[in-house]
């Protein structure tokens, strides 16, 4: 034990002296601990995409006013519509370098607040929707290495406006865009010949008077190629192609609502055996608030968050919810999936709703949920972070294994006083357990193949890696992770994969191993597009490799 608390603050130490900015939050533990990386970027970061250079474009809204980061070289938005400032020379968006933790500003021009995204095959961010003069704006953002690259925006880019909709990246390589605010209906980008708008009556039914609760739908494509469409409490499976609904799945047990502002999260569960002929497919939705909650915070009632999830197999012939307690009630919650396919709850609020301090009671520590345990047993709580993360925070994967965590209740001119929760400007890392120091002998490195590499599908692949401790043979696995667009608590096209890791041969030498696998046999199962690939070792993920499958 004294050796193990040695090497612990030895590593404590490493990390102070060899990152400049301000560090462990928490002490390690079972339940990973937290670091500060940043503690203002200028912005809050209310929407975030990890890009394939590992770097992660975040925003908020143009209509806040001044931000804390001005815009390089004299650049100014001139915006005669905006609500809040007609000429803004400060920024409301940044690009963050990951492995280098920097930022630079970026420039957005029309109003991004509460919109949606993807990312298209070639590792383009799209982004689309908004508020007032950016509602049915395309935003596109092309990656680059040399931080010469910005925002390119297209004038009405969308058939209709869309305000707190969904995006999917779809198996042909399209986005679909699925609802917002009074907006009963879906569209695709790049648009279809007609450019046309697709009724969808499913949320005029979910569709709760005076407070909705059916906005930014949980959105899966399922493994039949068709979309599981979560709003309110209900969901359907819904044929995109033939604007068809094909099954009908039974309301949420309670019947309370898990969609914004009521805000729960939503996660396709991993998806295992990708080459059998029976792929089983489920969903996970925990948290949220019951239903009237959001009338009654306006009133000043907070009611407690809901403290449940629900879990279906969303491919049976005949489907049925399975409820789970969590710890503790949670709502405005981000749901995360880890390399090792476990999921992390991180942030959100034990009582209210989303909307500016109708948030109450900070959940400060994370809870881990393992969906291969027994019932009863799959919930761990984690170690706190100190700083609350409330409305429009945000959470993503990164490559190493980390999730990065900003974003909270940005107020209209950057409010830091006079508020219950002020605007949130800083970026902190949570360390899962996995990334303990004293695991390092047991974690993967990846030697083959070299990033990025290039995948087909249905193709086999040799894993090469190395374990410097003994390896477990029988408990190797690899995974293949979507990057994912975050924001109001769901992250969009979220995908992990498991491409299976049986049978583990030693190669020139006792710590170098290979493992054969077999890539998805479709773009229903993997959408053509970039993934980070891990070797997980006894739950241990190594450091992630960009792959692109095409």
């Amino acid at each position: 034990m004294a050796q193990a608390l040695i090497r612990f603050f030895l590593f404590v130490n490493l990390l102070f002296v060899s990152i400049p900015c301000q560090k462990i939050l928490t002490q390690a533990a079972i339940g990973g601990y937290w670091q500060l990386l940043q503690k203002s970027i200028g912005i809050s970061a209310m929407h975030m995409q990890l890009l394939s250079n590992d770097r992660v474009i975040m925003f908020d809204r143009t209509d806040f006013g001044l931000s804390n980061l001005s815009l390089p070289n004299g650049k100014c938005r001139n915006d005669p519509n905006d609500i809040a400032i007609k000429l803004d020379c400060t920024a409301h968006s940044v690009e963050y370098d990951v492995l280098s933790n920097t930022f630079r500003p970026l420039m957005v021009q029309t109003d991004v607040w509460c919109s949606s995204g993807a990312l298209m095959p070639d590792g383009r961010l799209i982004q689309t929707g908004g508020f007032h003069d950016g509602e049915r704006r395309v935003r596109i953002f092309n990656p680059c290495n040399n931080g010469a690259c910005d925002w390119q925006e297209i004038v009405s880019g969308l058939a209709t406006r869309r305000w707190y909709s969904t995006n999917h990246i779809l198996p042909d390589g399209r986005q679909i865009i699925i609802g917002g605010r009074r907006q009963f209906n879906y569209e695709f980008y790049p648009k279809d010949a007609a450019a046309n708008v697709y009724s969808l009556p499913f949320l005029v039914e979910t569709n709760d008077r005076y407070t909705e609760n059916n906005l930014y739908p949980f959105v899966h494509l399922n493994v039949d190629g068709n979309l599981f469409i979560f709003a309110n409490n209900r969901a359907i499976l819904l044929d995109y192609a033939n604007n068809k609904v094909v099954k009908k799945y039974p309301v949420l047990p309670g019947g309370d609502p898990r969609n914004y502002p009521s805000t729960g999260s939503s996660v396709l569960l991993p998806l295992k055996n990708i080459q059998a002929a029976y792929i089983e497919a489920e969903v996970l939705v925990c948290g949220g608030a019951p239903k009237g909650s959001f009338v009654q915070a306006s009133q000043g009632d907070f009611v407690a968050a809901l403290n449940t999830c629900g879990r279906i197999k969303i491919t049976d012939p005949n489907p049925q919810w399975i409820m789970e307690t969590m710890p503790q009630g949670r709502v405005m919650g981000d749901m995360i999936l880890l390399p090792n396919g476990n999921v992390l709850v991180v942030n959100g609020a034990g009582a209210g709703t989303a909307g500016w301090e109708y948030g109450r009671n900070p959940v400060l520590n994370p809870v881990l949920y393992r969906p291969d345990n027994p019932i009863g047993s799959r919930f761990e709580q984690q170690n706190p972070s100190s700083i609350p993360r409330l409305y429009h925070s945000t959470a993503i994967l990164l490559r190493d294994g980390r999730v990065l965590v900003g974003g909270s209740n940005p107020h209209t001119y950057y409010n830091f006083t006079g508020v219950l929760f002020p605007t949130e400007l800083s970026l902190e890392a949570f360390y899962p357990q996995y990334l303990d120091p004293q695991s390092s002998n047991l974690r993967p490195q990846i030697i083959l193949p070299k990033p990025p590499a290039k995948l087909g599908y249905d193709q086999k692949v040799k894993v090469r890696f190395m374990v410097t401790g003994t390896l477990a043979q029988n408990m190797v696995s690899v995974t293949m992770v979507a990057p994912t667009f975050t924001t109001h608590s769901f992250s969009m096209s979220q995908r992990l994969l498991v491409l299976g890791g049986d049978k583990v041969t030693i190669y020139l030498g006792k710590s170098t191993y290979e493992v054969e696998v077999t890539t998805p046999n479709s773009g229903i199962l993997a959408a053509s597009g970039y993934y980070l690939l891990f070797v997980v070792h006894q739950d241990i993920p190594s450091e992630g490799i960009w792959v692109h499958v095409q």
